[in-house]
């Protein structure tokens, strides 16, 4: 993928979800128009010592305003600042990078988050036009449920507690309501990914998973969110792939995880 433009973004919307976690609309109708799901962006602190921009999944579209939506957990410094934009600020990013999801053929599909990574199967979810069935995984408490079910898709959910759906992980809600797919798209803990993973190998399913590591620039130079896989990858010539540039979604089978 080419080198992306900085562009400048203009607070739409901003609000909280839960007591650290907001959400965060941004108007460039550029940005908003070449937007997949799966995809990120890299939004830049307006404070410049903080030099390296922070990157943010995509959590949906709104393309007839020109926006996108980030959802946010406030922990650091970068993160904070964003949660205290008003509306009318402007904020630079570079948006979108990395690769998507593969979704277009898919007619039965099972979309699975954990915690945060719920947010960047929004759009997803959305996108799908055949059934799907979303699993949502949350320790206690469950939120932002209601943006997955006016999708038109069903959910099921997963606590720890037990205190709703069902009790354990989302791999329980799976087996406890039977549930069957043509593809399996996922993002979340490491834990539940490679669960996943090895689902999807025992039951013949196509995976695709979205991974979250640390990265610096986003744009596949610096090699500082590498994963490893089972090919030699062509540009640092060793068993890895970087997850900013070859991904963030990968098929299950091309990430030792």
């Amino acid at each position: 993928m080419a080198r992306k433009v900085k562009y400048t973004a203009k607070v739409s919307e901003i609000s909280w979800i839960t007591e650290d976690v907001f959400s965060l609309w941004l108007e460039n109708k550029d940005a908003a128009a070449e937007a997949m799901p799966g995809q990120f962006a890299e939004l830049y602190c307006n404070d410049k010592s903080r030099l390296l921009p922070r990157p943010i999944s995509i959590c949906d579209v709104d393309e007839e305003n020109g926006r996108i939506r980030f959802c946010i957990r406030a922990v650091g410094a970068g993160t904070n600042e964003f949660s205290a934009l008003k509306v009318g600020d402007t904020v630079k990013m570079v948006a979108p990078l990395g690769n998507g999801f593969k979704y277009k053929d898919c007619k039965n599909a099972l979309i699975v988050g954990g915690g945060v990574g719920i947010f960047p199967l929004l759009l997803l979810t959305k996108k799908l036009t055949g059934k799907k069935t979303v699993v949502l995984g949350y320790r206690t408490e469950p939120f932002f449920v209601d943006e997955f079910k006016n999708s038109g898709a069903e959910v099921l959910i997963a606590t720890d507690d037990g205190s709703v759906g069902t009790k354990g992980t989302v791999i329980d809600c799976i087996k406890e309501n039977s549930l069957t797919a043509d593809s399996i798209f996922a993002c979340g803990p490491m834990p539940m990914l490679r669960g996943l993973k090895a689902f999807g190998e025992e039951n013949e399913i196509n995976t695709q998973l979205s991974l979250e590591e640390r990265m610096a620039c986003g744009l596949g130079a610096c090699l500082g969110c590498v994963v490893k896989t089972p090919d030699i990858d062509g540009h640092s010539y060793v068993n890895n792939k970087r997850v900013c540039k070859d991904g963030p979604v990968f098929e299950a089978s091309q990430v030792i995880i």
